[in-house]
C-alpha cells in the first residue's frame, strides 16, 4: 500500500518540486476530483482511467452478525474505471 506521504515524496522527486509544493498539488488534484464528482460530473484521465459518480438507491441489507434485515438509505459514491494505458501497464 502507498500512503499519501509516499505519493507526495514520489511527486516531489519526479516533478522536481519540494514536498510542500507536491503536497499542495496532490491536494488540489483531490479537491478538484471531489468537487467534480459532487457536481455529478465524470472525471476522465485519458490513459489512466475515469472516476464516475454513482447514486445508490435505498434498499434493504442484512446485518451479517445478527442476520437482521435493516434499511439502507440512498447514497452517492464513486467508482473508478481503469483506462487502457493503465491496464496495459499492469499486465
Amino acid at each position: 500500500m502507498t500512503t499519501k506521504a509516499e505519493l507526495v515524496a514520489a511527486i516531489a522527486e519526479k516533478a522536481g518540486l519540494n514536498k510542500t509544493q507536491a503536497k499542495d498539488a496532490l491536494e488540489a488534484f483531490l479537491d478538484s476530483v471531489t468537487a467534480s464528482l459532487k457536481a455529478g460530473q465524470e472525471v476522465r484521465l485519458v490513459g489512466f482511467g475515469s472516476f464516475l459518480p454513482v447514486e445508490r438507491a435505498a434498499g434493504t441489507a442484512r446485518n451479517p452478525r445478527t442476520g437482521e434485515t435493516v434499511s439502507r438509505p440512498a447514497s452517492k459514491t464513486a467508482r473508478f474505471r481503469v483506462g487502457e494505458g493503465l491496464k496495459t501497464a499492469l499486465n
